[in-house]
């Protein structure tokens, strides 16, 4: 049910498709020109955003749906001004150690992106390019968070797609790759393959280890634990891959594996060249 939208309100959306910190600051860059929101609180594990406005939430829906994660408006209601607790401006900037941690995360990140690329191409594994790019992502990411500070919305935009276009140049490539692969066969070295998968595994490990103090803090923070909870599975899922090649001696596995990874990127491009400025 949706109350009279007029004065302060809380509005309340499902969103199907938002369970990282990519889809999270994909959204705060989209509604953060609207001079009607307040405040953005965010639940990721329950994939549900609430956002404090005036007025319609109309504006606000129109700026999500475009983003393709499926934002379902569930309810709105008003609320008396004294009720909020309205963060100032600068509230969700994260502190010296937070942001020590976020460039942590965004070395670990850019360093194991080259790793995996390299690595890939010497192996002859899609699983392990594609997995590098997911490495790119996760950078961009950090990198964003930490360049959008004490920067106007306009370049926040900019830097985003510029990140967005790098990703889906190289998720295209990926997946061409993996069709070059199909067509005309390859020998993906099962052994080399499971080392470095296990290698981007202990690095995703040691930064849900330097995130883990943090998780109970900010929803940045919050978010980047599932992020690199979430980087695990992928890890662990090249890793079965490369067994898998060992064991049937079938290129499949690795194709399977890189064409999945190849398409979330290619995704998560998508939605970030979705942005307006």
């Amino acid at each position: 049910m949706t109350a009279d939208t007029t004065g302060l309100c809380v509005s309340t959306y499902h969103i199907p498709q938002m369970d990282c910190p990519s889809e999270e600051r994909i959204i705060r860059l989209a509604l953060q020109r609207l001079d009607t929101v307040q405040t953005l609180h965010f639940d990721l594990s329950a994939r549900q955003l609430a956002v404090i406005h005036d007025g319609a939430a109309a504006p606000i829906t129109d700026r999500l749906q475009p983003l393709g994660m499926g934002a379902v408006l569930k309810h709105t209601q008003s609320a008396a001004p004294d009720s909020l607790v309205v963060p100032p401006p600068h509230a969700q900037v994260a502190p010296s150690d937070e942001s020590r941690v976020l460039y942590l995360l965004l070395a670990i990140n850019a360093v194991m992106f080259v790793v995996e690329l390299v690595a890939g191409l010497i192996a002859q594994s899609t699983g392990l390019m594609a997995d590098s790019l997911d490495m790119l992502a996760d950078a961009a990411v950090y990198g964003l968070a930490l360049y959008a500070v004490g920067r106007g919305i306009q370049m926040q935009v900019r830097a985003a797609h510029v990140a967005g276009y790098l990703q889906m140049i190289l998720a295209i490539g990926v997946l061409l790759e993996v069709a070059r692969r199909f067509i005309w066969g390859s020998e993906p070295e099962s052994m080399l393959m499971m080392s470095i998968a296990l290698l981007a595994l202990l690095a995703n490990v040691t930064c849900l280890m330097l995130i883990a103090r943090h998780r109970h803090g900010g929803a940045h923070m919050k978010a980047s634990w599932i992020f690199s909870a979430n980087d695990v599975l992928i890890n662990a899922g090249v890793i079965v891959a490369g067994a898998l090649v060992a064991w049937t001696g079938s290129h499949y596995p690795d194709l399977l594996i890189g064409t999945l990874i190849g398409v979330i990127v290619l995704n998560g491009a998508r939605r970030i060249l979705a942005l307006k400025g």
